[in-house]
């Protein structure tokens, strides 16, 4: 329970997962792989942030969703493999900014993901990446996420 103090100890906290939002599941489990589903930026009510970035979102606005995005991931995996210290690294996270045209600042959008993926497993969350804009996310949420988990 290792890493659960330590999101404590940094004033987070894990809501129940959020349930998905059409005909899949968040998370599936093979061999030692977990694969996550895309996440968006809800609270523990529901509801999602929404806009486009940086016309009806800012970019802090944004990095902000991007952090929303990954407790919400972390409360799917808790659920998925029980206890956060099985997590031995992060393998592949893949960042979708709905974005503007011209807005060209996607990876650091998902550096709200990232850096708080870091700041809770160390050196192991630094992964692979990629950061990329949409022309739509569904719900016109400012940003989803998904990832790819190695387990101890």
């Amino acid at each position: 329970m290792q890493i659960e103090e330590r999101i404590k100890s940094l004033g987070f906290e894990l809501t129940p997962p959020p349930p998905p939002a059409g005909n899949y599941i968040g998370a599936v489990t093979y061999g030692k792989l977990v694969y996550l589903a895309g996440h968006g930026p809800s609270d523990a009510d529901g509801n999602y942030r929404k806009g486009k970035v940086p016309t009806e979102v800012s970019l802090d606005q944004a990095y902000d969703a991007a952090h929303m995005v990954g407790l919400n991931m972390l409360s799917t995996l808790k659920g998925e493999i029980g206890d956060l210290d099985r997590v031995r690294r992060f393998v592949k996270v893949l960042g979708m900014v709905n974005a503007e045209p011209d807005f060209e600042q996607q990876p650091k959008v998902i550096n709200g993901f990232s850096d708080l993926m870091v700041e809770i497993f160390g050196d192991s969350a630094c992964c692979a990446r990629s950061a990329v804009g949409m022309g739509s996310l569904p719900f016109q949420i400012p940003v989803e996420i998904e990832a790819i988990v190695e387990l101890k």
